[in-house]
């Protein structure tokens, strides 16, 4: 019988327990069609959200894809965008907005543009964004994508749109990993909303932990296929992968350095569940912490010179931090007695992580610069946060109506979209880095 890794395992269901606990056997499938499609929910009202029209862009009730649709459901879902009714507009790139139309409207402002299917069967689409206030046009883009393409061209202009009205850069474009448990477990690695999932792994037994490289193209987890708990790095184009951490006792809780060089990990081999670092090419491990505690779930700063962790060392779980090569750590969390699963922004501002409230498991975010913590959802399941790139929104896993589902939440959790699959139980997100153009 495998036992659970460490015992910081919230426990409001069965299957909730397992994620946790057990990792097992992989089968490397890389080319697997893609099963789990998703519906996007947006619930919730941001208290600043620009308007913006996207009008159905000329030809795209002939594309398998309706670029429109997937556009302002993205911009929709990052909380900064309130979608305004385009019914009855025929525009597309080439075409001078009517401004007060839109006005009357409310619109601040207005995507068009089209799609045209290509001699070659590949497909063209153009796309231009006009400031409805000002009257200016802010530019475009077009893409000669293959038709299994028209989606990742989409998010690409949704991220264009972002940047241009709010000066941050998009994460539309971007890919998440979780692991789904239906009659086998399967790693995914999915468009950032949820869509195009492409199995990555598939095993009879449990998957858990699966950690984006800081360039995207490396997911590390652990495997059971040994009969003991093992790290390896999987390459994500190829399928290939590499063995990195195989020592005596548990070996888990994979965590990339943001120079992709090095993972922190949780090890047994020297008596209890201890905090090590190690090549991502494998190879021997350098002990961080040196205590009689469970240290466990490390995630490094995005400068790389900090580690955060969970430890018990203070009597129950909590968040601690300390230098990248190791040091006397300091405790992060003391609101609760049992906190989990940290998460920090790539700006390194905010803190996420689960929280146990009176036996609930809530997402919880900290600014870090003043330690203020705020509870975000109602939920009573989560887990797992994870920021996005642009530190934004956070994916995260939890349950809704009896069933387990992916979530992404603004971080004041005004603003959730509901990722629901098809089948199976869904856990362990982490979301990639950004994608290059």
């Amino acid at each position: 019988m495998i036992k659970p890794l460490h015992d910081f395992s919230p426990t409001p269901s069965s299957s909730f327990l397992a994620r946790r606990s057990l990792i097992a056997a992989l089968a490397a499938s890389p080319a697997l069609p893609a099963l789990a499609q998703f519906r996007v929910e947006v619930t919730g009202v941001g208290l600043t959200q620009l308007p913006i029209a996207i009008v159905p862009f000329k030809g795209q009730d002939a594309s398998p894809q309706k670029i429109s649709a997937i556009v302002q459901a993205d911009l929709e879902r990052s909380g900064q965008f309130r979608g305004v009714d385009a019914s009855g507009q025929a525009m597309d790139e080439a075409s001078r907005p009517d401004l007060n139309l839109w006005r009357s409207r409310t619109a601040d402002s207005v995507v068009a543009g089209s799609v045209t299917r290509l001699a070659d069967g590949r497909y063209s689409v153009l796309f231009r964004l006009w400031d409805v206030v000002r009257g200016q046009d802010l530019g475009g883009q077009s893409y000669t994508v293959p038709q299994g393409d028209l989606r990742l061209a989409a998010h690409r202009i949704a991220d264009f749109v972002y940047e241009k009205l709010t000066g941050e850069k998009g994460i539309f474009s971007t890919r998440i990993a979780y692991v789904t448990k239906g009659g086998r477990y399967t790693l995914w690695v999915a468009d950032a909303d949820g869509e195009n999932a492409q199995a990555a792994l598939t095993s009879p037994e449990p998957i858990i932990s699966p950690r984006w490289s800081s360039n995207g193209g490396q997911l590390a987890y652990v495997s059971f296929e040994s009969r003991k708990p093992v790290v390896y790095v999987h390459n994500v184009a190829s399928g290939q992968r590499r063995l990195v951490a195989n020592f005596r006792g548990n070996n888990s809780a994979p965590a990339w350095s943001p120079d992709g060089g090095t993972l922190a990990v949780t090890l047994s081999r020297d008596g209890g569940s201890q905090l090590y670092t190690i090549s991502s090419n494998g190879g021997e491990a350098k002990r961080l912490t040196q205590s009689n505690s469970i240290d466990t779930e490390p995630v490094y700063s995005s400068d790389g010179g900090t580690i955060y962790f969970v430890s018990d060392r203070g009597g129950a779980p909590q968040i601690y931090k300390m230098g990248a090569g190791g040091g006397n750590p300091t405790r992060v969390t003391f609101s609760g007695t049992y906190n989990i699963s940290p998460s920090v922004s790539a700006d390194g501002r905010w803190l996420a992580y689960i929280s146990r409230v009176g036996g609930a498991f809530k997402l919880h975010v900290m600014e870090l610069s003043s330690g203020n913590v705020s509870a975000i959802t109602d939920t009573s399941a989560d887990e797992k946060p994870s920021f996005a790139p642009n530190s934004k929104l956070i994916v995260y896993a939890t349950q809704l109506g009896g069933k387990e589902a992916l979530m992404t939440t603004t971080l004041d959790g005004k603003i959730k979209a509901r990722l629901a699959g098809q089948a199976g139980d869904i856990r362990e997100p982490d979301w990639g880095p950004f994608q290059k153009q």
